[in-house]
């Protein structure tokens, strides 16, 4: 990227945000506990406020989640969902983004470092607040063990083995280390926690769903489930059962499917959202966009042609009324300028794009800006090569919303789908119910490539593509840029340790496959 091509302040300000370098990116991690207690000669005496550690633990949960250089990163631009490609200078890094694509990381990778140091502590500061040594209420409790299941889930996901440091342990003790199964038990056991002790939640009550609440942990109990037969090795997922009866729950709290899909990643209510957190998503949106787009964008991330080809509707043309469903969105024409939405599409942006009065955008050598779905490579690409994908907008009122979604319903929806078809039964018709409503032609039948397909039309750029294509076994299979030694490559299916932690904690083992 180039950043004397974007002038906005506010786009600025994100840059600020994201802590990222767009000329020489520079992705860190550094070993680190940030210690909250009050703590008297390495004495652990509980934390000094429990309500302001909840704060600092949840203000990161945004940031972690919805950067677009750490987790965000590994979990889809690692996918058949996204790709950075190179163009000119920008964008290359070292080559960073073109080997989260090809499967070529390694140990010393920077998102990968800095994912486990993050979340890692993350698990450590909420540790601090649920020991009894902090007083936290219940419910206090509740919320701890809810984001430290979370963290916990990351790190047994991506990486099979969990550092389990005490509140009482400083930096000279090393971590024992959970295997993937006892990590299993540690956060089913920490939602269990989380379900007994939080609130109830309030559909359509946002500021109820920026906290835990029983919906929130149920919803995550059930994905964790869902991808148990992964974490435990054997295949076969436990639970299925209690999947539907979690998702039942949970729309039990009155969540249900909504029409209007752009509409749910506004900051309206709406009986989707199950969790939430006010962080800014503007990355997200900056990171599509081109430099002369609406406000300014960075020109980088994409899609595959045959992710976008997985939508119905016409392949080469996303204007409105192409045939496509509502979920590939559409870019508006020169007879459809809509100065509120800065003239840019929703969904997948494909060909010319326009203004927000109706005039046709032009690229920064002043040639009309046509997205095209092909590229030449990772490197060697033009302004305009690949498909670019927004989910947040940026109106022309508000540039970024501080509304990022976390789970949503029909995620919790389709993950009942899964777990009947899993379980012997039929699911068609809980797909189709989604389909129809996203104006989607109805399936005959639903097998599990068919399933899959369907979480990615419906849940793109939501933080689950990896984790998705590990369970249904698709993760190694081949797609564009891929590097052809890594097809097949099951040792992929977990990141490797970072170099550093294994430096400092001998009773960590690097995964098969990495050095």
């Amino acid at each position: 990227m180039k950043n004397a091509q974007i002038k906005n302040y506010l786009l600025l300000a994100i840059l600020a945000i994201t802590a990222i370098s767009c000329s020489d990116l520079e992705i860190e991690g550094k070993d680190r506990i940030i210690d909250t207690s009050t703590n008297e000669g390495g004495i652990f005496n509980g934390v000094e406020s429990v309500p302001a550690s909840l704060d600092n633990i949840f203000n990161r949960l945004g940031p972690s989640l919805l950067s677009i250089g750490d987790f965000n990163a590994l979990q889809e631009i690692t996918t058949d969902e996204q790709l950075v490609p190179t163009r000119g200078t920008d964008w290359g890094d070292n080559g960073f983004w073109r080997s989260l694509h090809t499967h070529g990381w390694d140990s010393s990778n920077g998102a990968i470092t800095s994912t486990w140091n993050s979340w890692n502590e993350t698990i450590f500061l909420c540790s601090e607040v649920i020991d009894p040594r902090s007083n936290a209420s219940l419910e206090e409790v509740a919320q701890a063990s809810f984001v430290r299941a979370i963290a916990t889930w990351v790190i047994m996901d991506m990486y099979g083995q969990v550092p389990n440091r005490a509140p009482d342990e400083g930096p000279d003790i090393n971590p024992v280390i959970l295997s993937r199964t006892e990590a299993l038990v540690s956060v089913l056991n920490d939602l269990d926690i989380a379900i007994s002790g939080l609130p109830s939640a309030v559909a359509g009550d946002m500021d109820n769903l920026k906290r835990g609440t029983k919906a929130a942990a149920r919803f995550l109990k059930a994905r964790v489930l869902l991808n148990s037969g992964v974490y435990n090795g054997t295949g076969n997922p436990i639970g299925l059962d209690e999947v539907i009866s979690l998702v039942d729950e949970i729309a039990a709290d009155g969540f249900a499917l909504e029409s209007g899909y752009f509409g749910i990643f506004e900051e309206s209510a709406d009986t989707e959202t199950v969790f939430w957190l006010p962080t800014n998503v503007g990355a997200l949106i900056y990171g599509a966009l081109h430099y002369n787009q609406g406000i300014g964008g960075w020109n980088g991330y994409c899609t595959l042609a045959e992710f976008y080809a997985m939508f119905e509707g016409d392949a080469a043309n996303n204007a409105p009324g192409s045939g496509q469903e509502e979920r590939r969105g559409f870019v508006p024409g020169i007879d459809e300028s809509n100065e509120t939405n800065n003239g840019i599409g929703y969904g997948f942006l494909i060909g010319q794009q326009y203004n927000g009065d109706g005039t046709k955008t032009k690229d920064r050598t002043g040639n009309d800006l046509i997205f095209t779905k092909d590229f030449p490579g990772l490197i060697g690409n033009g302004e305009a090569n690949g498909i670019r994908v927004l989910k947040y907008h940026p109106s022309k009122d508000n540039g970024f919303t501080n509304h990022g979604i976390i789970f949503r319903y029909a995620d919790a929806h389709l993950m009942k789908a899964e777990a009947i078809l899993r379980s012997g039964g039929d699911a068609t018709a809980l797909v189709n119910e989604l389909r129809v409503l996203r104006g989607a032609t109805p399936l005959g039948t639903v097998s599990e490539n068919e399933l899959l397909e369907e979480r990615g039309r419906e849940l793109y750029l939501e933080l689950v593509r990896r984790t998705d294509m590990i369970r249904f076994g698709q993760f190694t299979r081949n797609w564009e840029f891929k590097d052809p030694q890594f097809i097949g490559d099951e040792t992929k299916n977990l990141y490797p340790i970072p170099s550093n932690a294994l430096l400092s904690n001998p009773n960590l083992v690097q995964n098969p496959g990495y050095y």
